[in-house]
């Protein structure tokens, strides 16, 4: 019989087994060419470690700085464009229609400018030349028709966007990207007629009047909400974005205030009408601008090239125009 000996001193030194007692292979150099465990450190290095996704994703987001400078000139922008209109619509008579069509003329040549070089549809000299186009079509038909109406200018833009449309199928590459750019084509050719409405209310009985207030009441919307981001931004609304929701309420607000206070001294208003139109004309034009920072903001997420930087800026509150004109049309018509 062979005496017997303990475990650890009869051990095999050749044996792949652990030792009694071992809780796992330990962080040292490996035994028998099996790598060593490299610890938590470093496993969080290892690509085929997956990291925690909240962290992925807070490193993912890029919140956009405030620049109070450049809001503030947005707002002094908003405030150029509103006083030129309602000036405008005052000099505008049955025989005195050509100055404040030069006017509508000048504001939907920077539409498309802005809206064209920031979407960037294909064929973008081609679209812009078709939107000048109709701008100049539609503005002609609404000065110079015996009868006032909206239904020529819609021909007109319906017509311009087929005719923008057509002229992107020319090239391979323009085809590519046709059916991603169909809504901005749409968007600069129904812009300018919506801003050429303007020339049609002022024919309207009490249209020059409601021009001076549903301008007065965008530009003073877009003049708060601008200049409240830019000393207030709270709350953010998207990282992306820098604009707050302060603004946004304080401009319908005080847009839909300073239309009540024209609607007590003009003539074809009141308070109350005055405050209903501007509020409408007020909320769609801080909505539109607020609209237009999303949209660019979901372009650059998208990879898209950055485009003008003035471009960018300018074609919010042009826009926030664009959609106020025939909601005044339509208040005016409709409600007065």
């Amino acid at each position: 019989m062979y005496p017997s000996t303990p475990p650890a001193a009869g051990r095999d030194a050749w044996s792949d087994d652990p030792p009694p007692g071992a809780a796992g292979p330990p962080h040292g150099p490996g035994r028998r060419g099996y790598p060593a465990d490299p610890g938590p450190a470093a496993r969080e290095g290892d690509p085929g470690h997956e990291p925690d996704d909240d962290a992925e994703f807070e490193d993912e987001i890029e919140i956009v700085p405030v620049r109070r400078r450049l809001s503030a000139a947005i707002a002094g922008f908003a405030v150029l464009v509103g006083v030129g209109l309602i000036l405008g619509a005052q000099t505008s008579g049955p025989g005195a229609r050509i100055p404040f069509a030069v006017v509508v003329f000048g504001v939907q040549v920077l539409f498309v400018l802005a809206w064209t070089m920031a979407t960037r549809p294909p064929a973008l000299p081609w679209v812009a030349g078709v939107a000048v186009a109709v701008a100049a079509a539609a503005d002609l038909l609404a000065v110079t028709r015996q009868e006032a109406g909206l239904s020529p200018l819609l021909l007109v833009a319906i017509g311009g966007a087929v005719l923008a449309v057509l002229g992107q199928l020319v090239r391979r590459a323009d085809r590519a990207r046709l059916t991603e750019s169909v809504g901005a084509t749409l968007l600069v050719t129904f812009g300018v007629m919506a801003l050429g409405t303007l020339l049609v209310l002022s024919r309207v009985p009490a249209g020059t009047q409601a021009i001076f207030v549903v301008a007065t009441a965008a530009a003073v919307a877009l003049l708060v909400a601008r200049v409240t981001d830019a000393v207030f931004l709270w709350p953010r609304l998207a990282p992306q974005v820098p604009r707050g929701a302060a603004g946004v309420v304080a401009g319908a607000m005080c847009g839909t205030l300073a239309s009540a206070v024209l609607g007590s001294y003009l003539v074809s208003f009141t308070p109350a009408s005055g405050a209903v139109i501007g509020l409408v004309a007020a909320g769609a034009a801080v909505l539109t601008d607020l609209g237009a920072g999303y949209a660019e903001a979901g372009r650059q997420m998208a990879g898209d090239p950055p485009t003008l930087w003035l471009a960018r800026h300018l074609q919010g509150p042009l826009g926030g125009f664009a959609l106020a004109a025939p909601v005044a049309y339509a208040m005016t018509v409709l409600y007065l």
